[in-house]
């Protein structure tokens, strides 16, 4: 307890710091100049002039900038910076195509781990300005590429060099959703990230972090948050204009809601003041699940408007709802970030994470909610998929995404193994901020395992093994967007419409089963008795077996031919014959009807089963005596004889029927079976009320 104790107060202290007002002092040569102002630029705008620095051979004039600006970060001298790379890259890292860039990434990154130490980074334009200007470097690192003129008129960043950048800061971004959060920064310039919109974002999480601290450290649930150290992550229904409503039962309270990283609190609100919160478990496993869920008067399901809360420590659901005038992103944004605090808690006992580890995790669903509101702060639309910039919930959704966090729980124990190994790590200037605060949540200083060079969690010059699982995730998970796309393009409206489309798709089917009743019927004696016979011997040979495995490679070889001929020409389309139009009540009589039949079709199978229960009880009469005999010849039938030879006698007696020399037994006997199944007594039922619904209604 006191080591826990001890970690939750590092914690709190490391982003007290992160969220402080400051400037940024590396032990720069002269006073008031921050590491990252390249010449003591004013303008935070401008990229700084790279002044009378010390070049290195083979990089551009935009990289050599910035790494010369990382040198006087880290206080290493570039030829210091470029001789450590050397010494400690492989072979594979240093080959000489790739050399400008992943000798860039690694200044980079070591700058980017000192620098987002310092107090108040966020807040700070020149680290702004510099991480954009990285990003630029990393388009053109060579001094001989050839993009240089176009990406310095254009001064715009692709999804590469973000995601080899940002990520080095997951409180800028996190390797899971970064594709994500640059399509929405970018989705306004043409798929390139502009430094005002990327400068905007920072401003906005600045805030956004700001804004939880003084939430956390404000009087709200006080009493409640104190035990686990809870941070306040959002607040909602404090204004008239946006009420929230808590339904329990027939019961409907306004009220104040606030979710915290551990647990959701409703606040009731009475004529000036609130009821004492009530919590709804995040964090602890009490089998709980949050959906969203429809309300309306009376107990009518008529507006998409509410997430229902359900656990074992419930007697029923609880469902808060979220009233707005039209659509219900408002619901789907609290769906989203509860579900996100739900799903972190639930990897983390999953994966048996403690200590440090388990609050370093926690706070990545933290960042990413911060991350949210930062992109909800700035309009930029989302398209109300809220989950695509929150790591758990998209982990949820991905198709692999159990791989994802599989693997991310591999690195989260290795780093914690590297901390044990490196005693350095655990104290002196590190121990003041805690991993989780830290913008690289790792190792800070450069580490060489074998052949890779990691910074932080970031392997320089190659992708680490979580962003190798994500990025095959995200590639299959477009692959299923562009299905998904397909489906929804082939969905039609009207019951007779789509009736119509499905007789179409089962007309293989029908034609095949018509077929197999012409000749089970023995209108053409000729064909029937083939086909009898052929079957016979198939099944007393015992080539049945062999029979279906010839269809399955029949079907394989079919489908493969029609791959190679029609390769790059669109899939056939299906044609339908659109039934005569129908007007509203023609509708609504033919939805009666088919429930009618539904219904009748219920009824049916409810007095099969009675009359099954019937038999099984043994109630007495005539039909229950036959009943056990036929079980009884059934089961020495299967004791006795080879299977083959049953399968046999099987497929004669439903085959042959209505063969000529069988036709008027086979009426005679299925008269008798009728006239048998009709002197069955149905088990008796008794249909009761259900009390609470009674209590309901009173």
């Amino acid at each position: 307890m006191a080591m826990m104790s001890r970690t939750r107060d590092l914690l709190m202290e490391g982003f007290e710091g992160l969220v402080r007002e400051g400037s940024f002092n590396w032990g720069l040569p002269r006073r008031g100049a921050s590491p990252v102002d390249g010449d003591g630029d004013d303008d935070p705008d401008r990229p700084p002039s790279t002044g009378k620095q010390a070049s290195v051979s083979g990089l551009s004039s935009k990289a050599n900038a910035v790494v010369s600006r990382c040198s006087r970060i880290i206080s290493v001298s570039t030829d210091d910076l470029q001789n450590d790379f050397d010494v400690q890259a492989s072979d594979s890292i240093k080959q000489p195509k790739n050399y400008a860039r992943n000798f860039l990434e690694y200044c980079c990154l070591r700058a980017l781990a000192q620098a987002s130490q310092v107090a108040g980074y966020l807040a700070d334009k020149s680290f702004r300005r510099l991480t954009f200007d990285m990003m630029l470097a990393w388009e053109i690192p060579s001094s001989s590429s050839q993009l240089t003129v176009k990406v310095e008129v254009d001064s715009t960043v692709s999804l590469e060099a973000f995601s080899r950048i940002a990520p080095a800061i997951p409180t800028i971004a996190d390797v899971v959703i970064c594709s994500n959060l640059f399509d929405v920064l970018s989705s306004s310039s043409g798929g390139r990230l502009t430094f005002p919109v990327y400068d905007k974002y920072l401003a906005g999480l600045d805030r956004a972090i700001k804004k939880m601290k003084g939430q956390s450290e404000s009087s709200l649930l006080s009493g409640q948050r104190s035990q686990r150290g809870e941070r306040i992550l959002e607040v909602d229904g404090t204004l008239t204009t946006q009420p929230v409503l808590e339904h329990v039962g027939i019961s409907t309270w306004p009220g104040r809601l606030i979710l915290t990283d551990h647990a959701l609190y409703f606040e009731a609100l009475r004529v000036v003041t609130y009821d004492k919160p009530k919590a709804y478990e995040l964090a602890e496993d009490v089998k709980q699940s949050v959906k969203p869920e429809l309300t309306g008067p009376w107990g009518s399901r008529l507006f998409d408007k509410a997430v229902m809360y359900k656990s074992s420590t419930l007697t029923e659901p609880v469902i808060i709802e979220f009233p707005e005038l039209t659509g219900h992103s408002r619901r789907d944004y609290w769906l989203a970030i509860i579900s996100e605090v739900l799903y972190v808690h639930r990897f983390v006992r999953k994966f048996d994470i403690n200590g440090v580890d388990k609050e370093e995790t926690i706070l990545k669903a933290v960042l990413s909610i911060l991350r949210l509101q930062a992109i909800e702060e700035l309009a930029i639309p989302v398209c109300n998929r809220f989950e695509s910039l929150l790591m758990f919930n998209l982990c949820d959704k991905l198709p692999g995404g159990d791989v994802i966090l599989e693997t991310l729980a591999s690195t989260i124990l290795s780093r914690s193994s590297a901390r044990l190994n490196q005693p350095g790590l655990s104290s002196g200037k590190h121990s003041r901020y805690p991993f989780a605060v830290l913008s690289n949540l790792g190792v800070v200083s450069p580490v060489n395992n074998g052949e890779r060079l990691f910074v932080g969690e970031i392997v320089v010059g190659e992708m680490s093994s979580l962003q190798k699982v994500v990025t095959e995730s995200m590639n299959n998970y477009k692959k299923v967007e562009l299905a998904q796309a397909t489906v929804d393009g082939v969905k039609v409206d009207g019951l007779d419409t789509n009736l119509a489309v499905m007789k179409e798709l089962l007309s293989p089917v029908s034609e095949l089963w018509r077929v197999l009743v012409l000749l089970a019927s023995w209108d053409e004696p000729l064909k029937s008795l083939v086909f009898c016979l052929l079957s016979s011997y198939i099944i007393i040979r015992g080539w049945l077996v062999y029979f279906l495995v010839v269809v399955l490679l029949f079907s394989a070889a079919f489908m493969f031919l029609t791959r190679l001929t029609s390769h790059g020409k669109p899939m056939t389309e299906v044609k339908v014959t659109s039934p005569p139009p129908m007007n509203t009540m023609e509708q609504l009589l033919a939805v009666q009807n088919a429930i009618s039949k539904v219904e009748e079709l219920v009824q049916d199978a409810n007095i099969v089963l009675l009359k099954i229960r019937a038999l099984l009880l043994a109630f007495p009469s005539q039909a229950t005596d036959r009943a056990i005999l036929a079980l009884v010849v059934m089961a020495l039938s299967l004791a006795l004889v080879p299977t083959r030879l049953l399968v046999l006698m099987m497929f004669l007696e439903v085959f042959t029927n209505y063969s000529p020399p069988r036709r008027a037994s086979t009426e005679r006997w299925t008269r008798r079976l009728r006239e048998w199944w009709f002197s069955i007594p149905a088990a008796p039922v008794i249909v009761e009320k259900d009390n609470k619904e009674d209590k309901k209604t009173r």
